[in-house]
């Protein structure tokens, strides 16, 4: 596949650390750095100095925290191609995970597609993990699915629906608008068995919830945001009721057929099955 078919972009606000190994990930993968746009929103860390050694497509150095959806847009603007890869920083990606994402998704006839997810510590070989389960999953795809940890999104959905909501105190629920307005538009996305990621877990929204003294269960985001959804009670929650009923269809699909499913978080070194 041909490098300038894509182009990659994610935000980040400090936890070198992580962006480290994301990107050395991504190097060991034959991911071409020029192909990647780094949004760094004003880290305190070395993340900047770290970031500056690196051969990118293009860093953006913002002057303060503007959030997801302004450094998702700055990204896909900087770097425009036929498909742009949203993700997070705090992810390790497997072999092939571009080619079998966007492969699937023109198979598919989809505009957005998301990787398969193991979450929390990486206590476990995921090199071997990945590479059998996307061999083994290859052709499992929830259709109708997504996840904002990494998704691949076409062209052409730019100019159908727009891009992220540029409100820095959105605080993570960027993601949910503009899923929202895919399912308004009717934009066809999936998640595919075919690309796995490693995700730590939301480790800058621990960070920022970290610094403002909430709890780890409390929601970082202003509390009413949902409002900006413009829709009633019933219908967030027939939808609510709808999607937790189709998660479950999915999961007991594959489980039955591969003995596992396309989102699983480890446990005590073990493997929990969403």
């Amino acid at each position: 596949m041909s490098p300038h078919k894509y182009a990659i972009t994610f935000a980040c606000y400090n936890q070198v650390e992580y962006t480290k190994k994301c990107i050395e990930s991504m190097i060991k993968h034959g991911v071409d750095l020029s192909r990647l746009v780094v949004v760094d929103n004003a880290s305190i860390d070395s993340t900047q100095s770290y970031l500056e050694t690196l051969p990118l497509g293009e860093l953006i150095l913002n002057q303060g925290n503007l959030g997801c959806g302004v450094a998702w847009n700055q990204g896909a603007l900087a770097l425009q191609a036929e498909w742009t890869i949203i993700m997070n920083n705090d992810v390790i990606v497997s072999e092939h995970w571009i080619e079998n994402l966007i492969e699937t998704a023109e198979k598919n006839n989809l505009k957005v597609i998301s990787p398969s997810l193991i979450e929390g510590e990486l206590d476990y070989d995921f090199e071997d993990f990945s590479t059998k389960a996307s061999l083994k999953m290859q052709h499992a795809l929830r259709l109708g699915g997504h996840h904002a940890v990494c998704l691949a999104v076409h062209q052409s959905v730019w100019l159908e629906v727009g891009y992220f909501q540029p409100i820095p105190k959105l605080l993570g629920y960027e993601d949910t608008m503009f899923f929202n307005e895919l399912a308004k538009a009717n934009i066809a996305t999936g998640i595919t068995g075919a690309a796995w990621l490693h995700h730590y877990g939301s480790i800058t929204q621990s960070a920022m919830k970290q610094e403002r003294g909430l709890s780890q269960k409390d929601n970082l985001g202003y509390r009413y945001n949902y409002r900006l959804l413009k829709q009633n009670w019933l219908t967030r929650k027939c939808n609510k009721i709808k999607k937790n009923n189709q998660l479950k269809i999915w999961r007991n699909n594959e489980l039955a057929q591969y003995g596992m499913t396309m989102h699983g978080t480890r446990v005590q070194g073990n493997f929990a099955w969403q």
